[in-house]
């Protein structure tokens, strides 16, 4: 009896601890009920979408925003991968209250008895509340804070909204977030397009999205998708011959796309403007800009000029290696080595990153970014024979073989424009954006050199020159200035159509100085070239200012559009995340810049370059006789020009180095960027029948085969300067011509 009351306390000790416990769990859980947020973020579900760039007919150009989700409802959401994931992540999710006690209880026996491989019991609505409003600290208040706060919101939300909620909202590896956007990342295409081996994927990346993304851990995703598969057929939502079958098949992984893409620079430009407007709030919004691009001439002039440029890569010297790294011979810090090589130097496109693992005089072993392994034999070891293993290179790959090359050191840039409505269909900004956020386009002012010669002669035009204008082409001194033309071959005279189909230095010099170089600046200014950026002296003529590709294109339009100068516009329109249109281009009116019988006069010399001058090539890939153009080369071949147009498409490409340089004394704006103009050409001309310019009603007399303005024709307009002829009378007469603020006349016939 004694020792019975000697126990009591001790008994009752034991009884009441529980107690204690039960009810000191009730007043915390009372307490951090109190304090857990609101559920405004999940009952007004606002998920954070990025901003979406998009081409005039519907493709994606880039995305920006921490998190790349695209909105799915459930009803959208295919019940096969509703069904795998609610089967890996938590089969009694309709059943539960928020908090699966069972699952606990098996995840406790399971770890008590595996204690290596410790089992979690997280629901999808626990899930839930951690992404939402929780960290991923491993603390008993946190898992306190995360069960009551499923509890609140399975009192709050239906089975269809968190699911709903919860597709959108995880994240799974490469910024993707959410299922939509998830699918697109890894397989680019959406949910209703996925193969059972492509769902299993998916749902196996919840447990650890960066451990088991597909692109860097091919083989550990492998491994989950098949636990995943072996789940949904023990479940029988697959039967085993399915799940085998979704094993074997080969897995298409999407390698995920750079911030550079097909429209990398003009994306940028959109993207500076939306958060201009609308702040930080453009990255999460949802908006979608849709842009005047067009995609197929976007993604031609992009692949055109990386074409140029590798080209013009291959005729200079090999380099060397762009870095050398240590192999270990430890396979697991090899893989660390590699990865982090690759880090340091990604892929550019098509111009991949390699690092050299083995070299004998028979063959060289290189490995790419993918793993893939690649054997060089034959011509191309000769640049490699004195390099080491670990040297990290560049191969490009042709007509299925693997080349060595190396990363472009020149710049370019290419733009096209509607000419009728100044709207830009294409714009590349430079090699690379990933290398070069620099916007060549829009921001790089070089000189246009021969590209420069049209406004001259337009503004000869306008004082009464035309197509058999005679003008000197015999050399040229003045002072210590002593130009020459680019064949070095003169002539006494010749026409203006010979000698702008010629590109002859000369004569545009004698031009300018016949007109003076402020009115030649000045009338170059009505094209939109800034008059401050063109020197006031003779070597105008030759294009010795500065200009912009867009500047360029514009410029150019104006000849295809009457004279009238339009002004290039992005951005047609911005939608919210519901596709409301929020904001919608009124575009540009263009600028009469000058009349329209001079731009037809003037078209009329491109249209002779095109044909049988400079520009011929044009005419002959593209097989069209509407083609309208002007190369142009600059001292020592710094800068290579094609600016050329149709009735319905203008376009300037121009190439050259960053820092400016030769880019090779062989190197001529007809062999480097009018290629690149017609390869562009062939797809935005696409299907378009031959569309010459036609006169102007009014203003214009035609005279055999040549135009005159109608107040010049015949006799009066100008027949020749620097020209050498009899000595005149001695009263001079009829028929002279005296351009304003000249001192000596050009005289006619």
């Amino acid at each position: 009896m004694l020792n019975l009351l000697a126990r009591r306390p001790l008994i009752a000790a034991l009884v009441a601890l529980p107690l204690f416990l039960l009810l000191l769990g009730l007043i915390l859980a009372t307490i951090i009920w109190a304090q857990l947020p609101a559920l405004d973020a999940l009952t007004d579900y606002q998920p954070h979408q990025p901003l979406r760039v998009m081409s005039a007919d519907g493709q994606l150009l880039g995305e920006f925003g921490a998190e790349r989700r695209h909105f799915v409802p459930l009803k959208d959401i295919p019940k096969p991968l509703q069904d795998a994931l609610l089967a890996v992540e938590d089969s009694d999710f309709y059943t539960h209250s928020g908090i699966d006690y069972g699952g606990i209880a098996r995840a406790m026996l399971h770890n008590i008895l595996h204690p290596r491989r410790l089992q979690g019991a997280s629901t999808i609505t626990q899930q839930l509340a951690r992404n939402m409003f929780l960290s991923n600290r491993q603390t008993l208040s946190r898992k306190m804070q995360e069960g009551l706060l499923a509890i609140k919101i399975e009192h709050n939300l239906t089975k269809e909204q968190i699911l709903e909620i919860y597709m959108n909202q995880i994240s799974l590896g490469n910024k993707a977030y959410g299922f939509g956007a998830a699918a697109e990342r890894y397989f680019g295409k959406p949910l209703d397009k996925l193969t059972t081996g492509e769902i299993a994927i998916l749902v196996g990346l919840p447990k650890d999205p960066n451990k088991l993304n597909p692109v860097l851990y091919p083989e550990r995703a492998r491994r989950r998708q098949a636990v995943v598969l072996g789940r949904l057929a023990a479940v029988g939502l697959i039967t085993a011959e399915e799940a085998q079958a979704a094993r074997e098949k080969p897995l298409e992984v999407r390698r995920p796309k750079r911030l550079s893409g097909v429209a990398d620079h003009a994306a940028e430009q959109v993207r500076a403007e939306m958060v201009a407007r609308y702040g930080e709030e453009a990255y999460t919004r949802g908006l979608t800009v849709t842009t005047t691009l067009l995609y197929a001439e976007q993604s031609a002039a992009q692949e055109a000029l990386r074409h140029a440029l590798f080209e013009l890569e291959r005729r200079q010297p090999f380099r060397g290696p762009e870095a050398t790294i240590e192999l270990p011979d430890d396979s697991e810090q090899l893989d660390e080595a590699l990865d982090a090589a690759f880090e340091a130097h990604p892929d550019l496109g098509e111009l991949r990153a390699a690092v050299l693992l083995k070299l004998d005089k028979n063959a060289a072993v290189l490995v790419l970014s993918d793993g893939d392994e690649v054997t060089l034999k034959g011509a191309a070891l000769r640049p490699l024979q004195n390099l080491k293993p670990g040297a990290v290179l560049r191969l490009l790959e042709s007509n299925k073989q693997w080349l060595l090359s190396q990363t472009p050191q020149a710049e370019g840039a290419v733009v096209t424009l509607d000419p009728a409505t100044g709207a830009i269909r294409a714009l590349v900004g430079g090699f690379d954006f990933a290398r070069n956020q620099f916007n060549s386009a829009t921001q790089a002012y070089r000189q246009p050199g021969s590209a420069f010669k049209p406004f001259i002669y337009s503004a000869l035009i306008e004082q009464g020159g035309w197509a058999g204008t005679l003008v000197s082409d015999e050399p040229f001194v003045q002072g210590d200035w002593a130009p020459r033309n680019y064949d070095g071959q003169y002539e006494e005279a010749l026409t203006l159509r010979q000698a702008l189909a010629r590109s002859k230095n000369m004569v545009t010099i004698r031009i300018t100085q016949a007109l003076g170089p402020q009115r030649a600046r000045a009338w170059a200014a009505r094209f939109g070239l800034e008059e401050d950026k063109q020197p006031l002296n003779l070597t105008l003529a030759l294009g010795t200012g500065s200009v912009t590709p867009l500047q360029m294109a514009q410029a150019y339009a104006t000849f295809a559009n009457a004279g009238l100068r339009p002004t290039a516009w992005l951005i047609d329109r911005v939608q919210d995340a519901q596709g409301t249109v929020i904001w919608k281009a009124e575009p540009p009116k263009p600028q009469q810049a000058i009349s329209a019988r001079n731009a037809f006069m003037t078209a009329q010399l491109l249209a002779a370059v095109a044909r049988e001058g400079t520009a011929a090539k044009a005419s002959s890939l593209l097989g069209r006789w509407d083609l309208y153009g002007k190369t142009g080369t600059t001292n020592d071949a710094v800068d290579a020009w094609f600016c050329g147009f149709q009735a319905s498409r203008v376009g300037a490409v121009w190439i050259g180095y960053p820092q400016p340089r030769s880019l090779g004394e062989r190197e001529t704006g007809g062999g480097l960027a009018l290629p690149v103009w017609a390869s562009t050409m062939a797809v935005a001309l696409r299907g378009q029948p031959n569309m010459q310019l036609t006169p102007p009603s009014e203003g214009l007399t035609r005279v055999g085969d040549d135009w005159f303005y109608s107040e010049f024709a015949g006799d009066l307009a100008i027949a020749r300067i620097g020209v050498r002829e009899p000595e005149p009378p001695a009263s001079a007469p009829e028929g002279e011509v005296v351009l304003p603020g000249q001192d000596a006349p050009v005289r006619n016939n």
